[in-house]
């Protein structure tokens, strides 16, 4: 839903789950660095995250424009000197826009270079293609030691991890058959290919988890 009159969208879930997400990036971000939000979605964690978690850098990216305007718009209405506005990123192409040497940002991506990569609640709401081309992205760009932290709803051994997961899981599959809640073993399997190694799983409120893989 948008709020009052201007651009931003609001996610209710993301407020309630914020604050446990911020817990576990501040044991699990390395101290230092850019931290690169895969699709950023309504801008809300961006402008939460980013002045707790300084001094890192908070970049954000979106596929959706709608989606953009919103980042933008929060960024405007709650803005942070560590934080910035959001590319235009398709995880699923072969080079993402940070890979290009002529990227003109507000600070040095060699200075500070990307030393994680957050990707919240996108794998179960878009194709599997997108789970790959996220890996196989992360391991292009993370340096050794450096984290991916993925949130969201998964299977465990081809199991919901409650009631409510299978029921989300039917509606996203009648929704989109492309879509559908994953995995954990296949998004691990697919991390190990691509030279990630798991670190933690950490169940999280709502029945989701926080899934954290370290570069190798």
């Amino acid at each position: 839903m948008n709020i009052s009159n201007d651009l931003r969208q609001y996610a209710p879930a993301t407020e309630r789950n914020q604050q446990p997400i911020l817990a576990v990036l501040k044991q699990v971000l390395p101290a230092t660095g850019t931290v690169l939000e895969i699709a950023s979605g309504t801008g809300q964690h961006a402008v939460f995250f980013a002045p707790e978690l300084k001094p890192r850098k908070w970049l954000t990216s979106e596929i959706n424009p709608i989606l953009r305007d919103s980042i933008l718009a929060w960024q405007t209405h709650l803005p942070s000197d560590n934080l910035f506005y959001p590319l235009e990123l398709d995880v699923q192409k072969s080079t993402w826009l940070v890979e290009n040497p002529d990227l003109k940002l507000p600070f040095s991506l060699q200075e500070f270079p990307i030393t994680a990569i957050i990707n919240i609640n996108m794998i179960h709401i878009s194709p599997w293609s997108a789970c790959l081309g996220l890996m196989a992205g992360a391991n292009r760009i993370l340096p050794s030691a450096g984290i991916l932290y993925l949130y969201g709803p998964y299977k465990q051994q081809g199991k919901p991890t409650a009631p409510s997961n299978e029921a989300f899981d039917s509606s996203l599959r009648l929704s989109n058959p492309e879509w559908g809640v994953r995995n954990l073993e296949d998004v691990i399997a697919i991390a190990e290919l691509e030279n990630f190694r798991l670190g933690k799983v950490i169940p999280m409120p709502a029945n989701n988890l926080s899934v954290i893989f370290e570069k190798i």
